[in-house]
């Protein structure tokens, strides 16, 4: 099977002209177009192409070798929100893939079969390699087959071991360094053309810890009453750069500082977070979320909070492609064992127990009046477990849980008045608990 050729292209639409922006919210923009501008003339630039996933990414190896990331979930979440995703889905499915397929690789699959157009509405070029760097998600290898078999290229595949007994050993890290040294740079190294420098790997690092250490802040400025940041709805906007194709530059460096010079401004000014409707109401409800957030009704579900005053103050969506307020951060003095680090503490890589235990730590910290999880239908590594885990968080904190269902970018899945009827009865309860506590 070859490359296809376009059927048609579909053109992205506006995201939502009225969503409120801030300045670090347009320079996130401008950076992401510029990378897209970049993809869209990597065959005659001579650039490689590494496709990629964002848990575990090596963005920084990719980086340091000139390879230019392409990152398939993320391009399915913009075409959701572009509303161009329900089309390709329905394309994938003619192809015979079902319907409980993960919605991000049926999505994928029809804009590859549609032309490949990226998010900015210019072609998608093909990869020189796909970099499989965690294996914790089934679904990322089964994808992987499907592309290799579209695109004829080779796979680098880095198996990362599970935290089944809650802990990383020595012989889990060297497994994973062993794999780096011996198997993944060599095969980035053949298809970039080019040998690996370690000074300059470990200079991109350097810049990761920077950009870290500002991240980190934004998420600690949610102890503040009002939060002056939502750490799901907004967090998805802060997490864009260091989870894509960003961590190592000095443009990533620049947007978090900006972005944690405004946030510290919001904190003196009393205000709080930046909403689809501008500055929000006044804080009524502090909410700790797990699960990802709809795409397609993105803005309709993050107005069901605001509206009601509920500002999210956490969220483990927002640390799936790093876990850096737990203390990790890229150690430049150790380049290769680093990356491994990072690969094996991915949040989904860490077991029930674990994930529940960081929950309860967000709703301590972050002084939450609820939880709610976001039980999405097509993925399996959020979704396993959830209801165990909402039981034991409300036994552990003693603070009530909300529990609601709908999908990644299958807009068949969104039930916006069921959803906003759940969300508005479970703020309900919530207030009927404060009065009784306040009586």
């Amino acid at each position: 099977m070859t490359t296809p050729t376009p059927t048609h292209i579909a053109r992205p639409r506006q995201v939502d002209a009225e969503a409120a922006k801030d300045d670090s919210q347009l320079r996130q923009k401008t950076m992401i177009a510029n990378h897209f501008d970049k993809l869209s003339t990597a065959n005659e630039d001579g650039r490689k192409v590494a496709y990629t996933f964002v848990p575990g990414n090596l963005t920084e190896l990719m980086l340091a070798l000139d390879m230019l990331p392409v990152l398939p979930e993320i391009n399915a979440l913009q075409s959701g929100m572009r509303k161009l995703s329900g089309n390709y889905i329905t394309e994938a499915e003619k192809l015979g893939h079902s319907e409980d397929v993960c919605t991000y690789v049926k999505c994928d699959i029809g804009m590859m079969k549609s032309g490949n157009i990226g998010p900015t509405g210019t072609k998608l070029p093909n990869p020189d390699i796909l970099l499989l760097s965690y294996t914790g998600c089934f679904t990322f290898m089964k994808w992987f087959e499907l592309l290799k078999e579209e695109y004829k290229c080779p796979v680098a595949m880095l198996h990362v071991p599970y935290q089944g007994d809650g802990h990383i050993t020595k012989e889990m890290r060297t497994y994973v360094i062993d794999q780096l040294e011996r198997e993944v740079i060599p095969a980035l190294e053949k298809a970039a053309g080019k040998k690996l420098d370690l000074d300059r790997l470990s200079e991109l690092l350097e810049r990761s810890k920077k950009a870290e250490d500002d991240l980190v802040a934004v998420w600690e400025s949610a102890q503040n009453t009002p939060s002056p940041i939502d750490g799901y709805f907004g967090g998805v906007y802060y997490i864009g750069p260091i989870f894509s194709a960003f961590r190592g530059t000095q443009d990533a460096c620049d947007y978090y500082a900006m972005l944690r010079r405004e946030v510290e401004q919001r904190v003196k000014e009393g205000k709080g977070p930046v909403t689809p409707d501008g500055d929000a109401p006044e804080e009524k409800y502090r909410l700790v979320v797990e699960g990802p957030p709809n795409w397609t009704n993105f803005f309709d579900f993050w107005r069901m909070f605001s509206r009601e005053g509920a500002t999210v103050v956490s969220s483990t969506y927002t640390r799936v492609g790093g876990l850096y307020d737990t203390g990790f951060r890229h150690d430049p003095k150790d380049p290769i064992g680093t990356l491994a680090d990072y690969c094996l503490g991915c949040y989904t890589n860490l077991n029930l127990p674990m994930r529940t235990k960081l929950l309860a730590s967000y709703i301590e910290k972050y002084k939450a009046d609820g939880f709610l999880i976001n039980s999405v239908k097509s993925c399996n590594s959020f979704s396993a477990g959830q209801l165990l885990m909402l039981r034991e968080l409300e036994r552990k904190t003693g603070v009530p849980g909300g529990f609601i269902e709908s999908d990644l970018v299958d807009p068949r899945y969104f039930g916006k008045a069921n959803i906003e009827n759940r969300v508005q009865s479970y703020l309900q309860m919530l207030e009927a608990r404060k009065a009784r506590a306040s009586a």
